[in-house]
């Protein structure tokens, strides 16, 4: 079937802009589900909708009339409360999901996160065999794998046709996550080299993961039973050393490259403390180092994408060397803001 209405939640976020404005480009009608207002986007043409994916009126609303659910709205990062990533990432995805298939939609694709089978050692060209942990370092991968769960059962129970994407490392130009992350932590002199910086890790420029999302409801509306209550790894296909990419972002933006270092197994050490202390103290703001964050920084995470090519027909094709230089100007511009 032609899809003939998408709803894309998380709409003004740097993924789903971009899964709206490759949307817009092939003339599909777009709906956007966010809290916050975005009128750039309303003004190329997406139907924008205030309102909580957590609340069912909310969601029922979005809903209505709509082929495929496209759902990127999350709650990020490395530290919170356990309530706050569950209601979020969880409970909303069981609410939006529920209602989805109630109102008759036809396709959900969600956004995943590799880090769901994250658990604090080497990850070297996994696939998607790769299990769920038996621990979490953090409340964003545990919340987003139970969310990635619901999917997948109502996928295979033939409620709906869905399937989950892991975008990793989600880059490029108005990135408000990654990139400015690391050039400000550079800035306030708070980064450095954890390990040997050699491990590999994966990234995915943020237009590559939004063709992937295309590609899987344009699969899912061709009720092709290989996708569905699939779990797909998305990347750019050519992983990096950690801290030669660390490096590339900051000497594109004009920024010296911090020369300290530390071992990932004190830096482990570190994070286990910092966390001990902040949650005693009930604060809020994130430690300066976490035993997620050092893992991520000194193992390796690179994932073996042969599911998607296959299944989605998915091919990165970003010239990651020219989409640096045009990111440049907006690097700089990161590098002058104040800490």
């Amino acid at each position: 079937m032609a899809a003939t209405q998408v709803l894309v939640t998380g709409y003004g976020g740097f993924l789903g802009a971009a899964i709206c404005r490759q949307l817009l480009a092939r003339g599909m009608a777009v709906r956007g589900l966010a809290r916050g207002d975005y009128p750039e986007l309303r003004g190329l043409g997406v139907q924008t909708l205030r309102g909580d994916v957590a609340n069912p009126s909310d969601c029922a609303a979005a809903c209505r009339g709509c082929d495929v659910v496209v759902h990127t709205a999350a709650k990020a990062g490395v530290w919170g409360r356990w309530e706050d990533y569950y209601q979020t990432n969880t409970a909303a995805t069981q609410v939006l999901l529920g209602t989805a298939i109630e109102q008759g939609v036809h396709a959900f694709v969600y956004t995943s996160s590799p880090s769901v089978t994250f658990d604090g050692r080497h990850q070297s060209g996994a696939d998607e065999t790769e299990p769920y942990p038996q621990r979490w370092l953090c409340h964003y991968p545990q919340t987003k794998a139970l969310a990635e769960q619901a999917v997948t059962a109502a996928a295979e129970q033939g409620k709906v046709m869905a399937c989950s994407l892991r975008p990793h490392l989600i880059w490029g130009q108005g990135d408000p996550h990654l990139f400015p992350r690391v050039i400000q932590r550079a800035i306030s002199g708070r980064l450095m080299r954890v390990g040997s910086g050699q491990n590999l890790i994966d990234v995915v420029h943020v237009d590559n993961a939004a063709r992937a999302h295309l590609l899987a409801m344009d699969r899912l509306l061709d009720n092709d039973q290989r996708l569905n209550g699939q779990r797909l790894f998305i990347t750019d296909g050519q992983p990096v050393a950690c801290w030669e990419w660390i490096s590339h972002i900051l000497t594109t933006a004009g920024l010296p490259v911090p020369k300290r270092s530390i071992s990932f197994r004190t830096a482990y050490r570190l994070g286990a403390i910092f966390e001990g202390v902040f949650r005693a103290l009930r604060r809020t703001s994130e430690p300066p180092m976490t035993r997620f964050v050092a893992a991520q920084l000194a193992l390796d995470h690179y994932f073996n994408i042969d599911q998607a090519r296959t299944l989605l027909g998915y091919q990165p094709s970003i010239d990651r060397s020219a989409e640096f230089s045009r990111c440049a100007d907006w690097l700089h511009s990161l590098a002058m803001r104040p800490v």
